[in-house]
């Protein structure tokens, strides 16, 4: 596996493959990686002769108090990671190949809207996220021009938002679902999960359990939305930040008498550690 840090680099690979008539796939990440993110790769290489993958944390997405500083950079680890499952190239850039008219020291503003469904959930709670996050994965786009981009569905409404600007922005780029990976527990594989000590893995547990329970008693969304809670309730020190169904085709709130695929979503605050977590229902 070769490992790249600049635009022309990355893009002389690209070009190289694609003359080759190879398929490519793009997994963008932020590092930390786990087995989540290679199961992302692995749903890269069924459908792409060359995978990469990018690890750039970007600060676009982090909000005022949130852990930009503190989120985990282990390339080393990564790229070692990478090379065992085959990746064929990782693109690791700094923030001025990302965003090369950033001037020294001062704040990017975001050249990508997230619009109103932006403005909801994870986006309430964290303003200006998608519209960081849309802005990035756009410049990887343009940067990697790649035929396919795999991203992970735990993070529902990043993929909505995503899709939808590909959709628009992107039209011959193929964007791909990967399903959840899951600790045994049922507690979703994250990044963040290695904040997390023996007491609160315990307490993140619940988030998963909530959903399950509910999908088990989901025969109307009143009764999704109420059994969630009540699994939540028994445990109110992982501090639960929203509990919500949306449709899977407008991520709009669900009313009563839905019919059709909606997704419940859950976040909540365990220690100091976010988590959120997801699963599909069809009513």
């Amino acid at each position: 596996m070769r490992t790249v840090i600049l635009a022309n680099e990355l893009a002389a690979a690209v070009a190289s493959a694609k003359a080759a008539g190879k398929k490519v796939a793009l997994v963008p990440t932020m590092g930390a990686l786990h087995e989540g993110h290679l199961s992302l790769i692995a749903q890269a290489k069924k459908r792409a002769e060359f995978v990469v993958v990018s690890i750039f944390v970007n600060p676009l997405q982090f909000g005022q108090g949130e852990d930009f500083a503190k989120y985990p950079r282990t390339l080393e680890a990564d790229a070692k990671l990478l090379a065992e499952v085959s990746a064929d190239l990782l693109f690791a850039p700094t923030a001025d190949v990302v965003y090369p008219n950033q001037v020294a020291g001062a704040t990017q503003p975001a050249a990508k809207s997230a619009g109103p469904v932006g403005e909801i959930l994870e986006g309430a709670i964290r303003p200006g996220h998608f519209d960081g996050m849309l802005t990035v994965v756009a410049r990887l786009f343009d940067l990697c021009q790649p035929d396919i981009a795999v991203f992970g569905a735990k993070d529902a409404q990043q993929l909505f938002l995503i899709r939808r600007m590909a959709a628009t922005d992107y039209p011959h780029l193929e964007i791909i679902e990967a399903e959840t990976v899951r600790e045994p527990s049922g507690l979703a594989m994250s990044s963040r999960n290695r904040y997390l000590d023996s007491e609160h893995l315990e307490l993140a547990k619940q988030l998963s359990a909530a959903l399950r329970f509910a999908k088990q008693k989901a025969n109307t969304p009143e009764q999704a939305l109420e059994s969630a809670r009540a699994v939540m309730a028994k445990s109110p020190a992982a501090k639960l930040e929203y509990i919500a169904l949306v449709d899977c085709d407008s991520f709009g709130e669900i009313q009563a008498g839905f019919k059709g695929r909606a997704l419940l979503l859950i976040a909540a605050r365990v220690g100091q550690t976010r988590l959120i977590d997801n699963i599909e229902i069809v009513f």
